[in-house]
C-alpha cells in the first residue's frame, strides 16, 4: 500500500504521512524504501512509499483506532481481491480444463517469443555495441540494410531532413533523451 493510499484512507496530509514513514525508517522500524511517484496529470515526480503490509500496520499502529480499522479493513480488501483471482480446482474434470488452459496458453506464448526472437537478437547485437555507433554501423549490427533502417527511423520520427538538405538530422526529444546523439561531420576531398 503506498502513503498516498494512507494519506487518503486516514484523511491525513500526504506529507505527515510522509514524515512518519521517514521516521520510522531512520529509525529502522521500516523496512521499505521512498520511490518516486510520476503523477499522472502533470508528470511530475513526488516521493511516496510502497508499503508492505507489516510496514503498513507499523506505521499507523501510531494513529487512532478509527484510521487502523481503514487501513485493515483496505488490507482485507486487497487480499480478498488476489485470493478471487486464485481459484483452485475442485474436481478432476477442472484440473484437466486448468490443465489444458495453461497448455494452451504456454503454447500461444512460445509462438510469441519465436517470432520475436529475431528482434530480440538484432537489440541484444545492438546492446553489445560499445559507445555510440552510426546509423549505418548500427544497420550492420541489426543485419539489415542500412536504407531500410533510416526509412524506418524517418517513418518513426527518430530522424528528418530539412528542405533542400540531404543531411538526416535527429528530432529533439530523441536527443534530449539521451536515445540518439547528432554529430556534425565536414568531409573534405582527398588532396
Amino acid at each position: 500500500m503506498s502513503t498516498r493510499e494512507i494519506a487518503q484512507l486516514t484523511g491525513k496530509s500526504h506529507d505527515n504521512v510522509l514524515r512518519d514513514a521517514r521516521r520510522l525508517v531512520a529509525e529502522g522500524v521500516l523496512k521499505s524504501e521512498e520511490t518516486p511517484y510520476t503523477h499522472p496529470q502533470n508528470g511530475q515526480s513526488y516521493p511516496e512509499f510502497l508499503l508492505s503490509q507489516r510496514d503498513t500496520l507499523v506505521l499507523v499502529s501510531g494513529y487512532s483506532a478509527q484510521l487502523r480499522a481503514r487501513i485493515i479493513d483496505r488490507w482485507q480488501e486487497l487480499e480478498a481481491r488476489v485470493l478471487g483471482q486464485l481459484q483452485i480446482p475442485q474436481t478432476f474434470a477442472e484440473a484437466l480444463r486448468l490443465a489444458a488452459d495453461q497448455a494452451e496458453q504456454n503454447h500461444q506464448l512460445q509462438q510469441v517469443i519465436q517470432k520475436q526472437a529475431p528482434k530480440v537478437a538484432a537489440i541484444q547485437r545492438l546492446a553489445a555495441a560499445c559507445g555510440a555507433i552510426c546509423i549505418t554501423d548500427a544497420a550492420k549490427q541489426l543485419q539489415v540494410a542500412p536504407s531500410k533502417l533510416f526509412g524506418w527511423l524517418e517513418e518513426n520520427r527518430w530522424i528528418y531532413r530539412r528542405q533542400g538538405s540531404g543531411r538526416w538530422i535527429a528530432y529533439q526529444p530523441r536527443i534530449s533523451s539521451g536515445l540518439l546523439k547528432h554529430k556534425v561531420t565536414s568531409l573534405k576531398p582527398d588532396p
